[in-house]
């Protein structure tokens, strides 16, 4: 276990994914859901901690918890690891924050795209943090 290094790939993997979540504003695609709002929503500070939020829950909480179960997950390849992982962080997703956040279980509160395009960004945001994370534990 690494947790210092599930730390890093949790970074990276949040980087790629909050490009993904810009280029969807930028896009004026789902404007009822807006991940970065709803934790300044929760955090009641200004909207630099919505960021400040998503990172640490990304980087921090998400990469050592990775990084605690990777020899548990299924899937052999860490990439894959990474996906099954993912598809752990969207449930909690859907029915914690989502809830909370008063976006309605699944987001349906909004509409069910939501539910489908937060999907797709966690397995890539598996994908990512598994690949990483493997690349980085690797023995050389």
């Amino acid at each position: 276990m690494h947790p210092f290094k599930g730390i890093v790939a949790g970074f990276i993997a949040t980087v790629v994914l909050s490009i993904l979540m810009i280029a969807k504003a930028f896009s004026h695609w789902l404007l009822a859901f807006n991940a970065i709002e709803g934790i300044h929503r929760l955090t009641g500070g200004p909207l630099v901690m919505g960021w400040v939020g998503h990172f640490v829950i990304g980087s921090i909480l998400w990469g050592v918890l990775f990084a605690v179960l990777y020899s548990r997950l299924p899937g052999g390849r860490g990439w894959l690891r990474g996906v099954v992982f993912g598809l752990m962080a969207w449930l909690a997703m859907m029915l914690l924050f989502l809830p909370v956040a008063g976006y309605g279980f699944f987001g349906l509160a909004i509409g069910w795209p939501v539910a489908g395009f937060t999907l797709v960004l966690h397995v890539i945001y598996g994908v990512v943090l598994g690949a990483t994370y493997a690349s980085l534990t690797a023995q050389r």
